[in-house]
């Protein structure tokens, strides 16, 4: 088994088989990811500042975490995984949407990726692993937009693309309010 694998999906997620992780990114070959988004009780995202010594954009604010599944391994229990391992914490996470990215960086890495978008709503105080996070803060929907438009620069290409970021803005936003909705209701029909 490759260690530090990464699974190669086609355009339909269908797995086509397992290739170390640089290699992939170096080949800029189609792979599973995931990116995961939490909210607060009062509907603020999670953002973290990636780790100066990560692989790619080291520094760079960006979602709450993105990583890989491993292969057997599904998205979910690899997000899970992935915010247990960087943020010190767990919660549910419900699946929002996939999309297929795609961004070359300086360093000749590429990121091509099937990624599996997750939400989760929380109250948990992260407890940051500094190998991989090196700061965190919590935006609301008018400050992330703001934060973004005037420092592009200082944000994780995910969320600079600009069809990316209106989804991603658009649609987590939506589905944390049918999220956290539906928690309400569910909270109020059990008193």
């Amino acid at each position: 088994m490759i260690e530090n694998a990464v699974v190669l999906v086609n355009e339909q997620d269908e797995e086509i088989g397992t290739m170390e992780k640089m290699e992939a990114h170096r080949k800029a070959l189609l792979h599973r990811a995931f990116s995961v988004f939490i909210f607060n009780a009062k509907g603020e995202m999670l953002l973290q500042r990636r780790a100066l010594n990560k692989y790619h954009s080291g520094g760079l604010w960006t979602n709450a975490c993105c990583s890989h599944p491993r292969p057997g391994e599904t998205a979910p229990d690899a997000a899970i995984r992935r915010l247990r391992e960087e943020l010190g914490f767990v919660t549910t996470l419900t699946g929002a949407f996939n999309f297929v990215y795609k961004a070359a960086f300086d360093n000749g890495l590429t990121e091509y990726e099937f990624d599996h978008v997750f939400i989760g709503i929380t109250d948990n105080i992260p407890q940051i692993n500094l190998q991989e996070v090196a700061e965190y803060k919590y935006l609301d929907y008018s400050d992330l937009s703001l934060d973004i438009k005037e420092n592009p620069n200082l944000v994780r290409r995910l969320l600079r693309n600009t069809n990316v970021k209106i989804r991603i803005i658009n649609d987590v936003y939506a589905t944390f309010l049918l999220t956290s909705q539906a928690q309400s209701s569910s909270i109020s029909s059990d008193e």
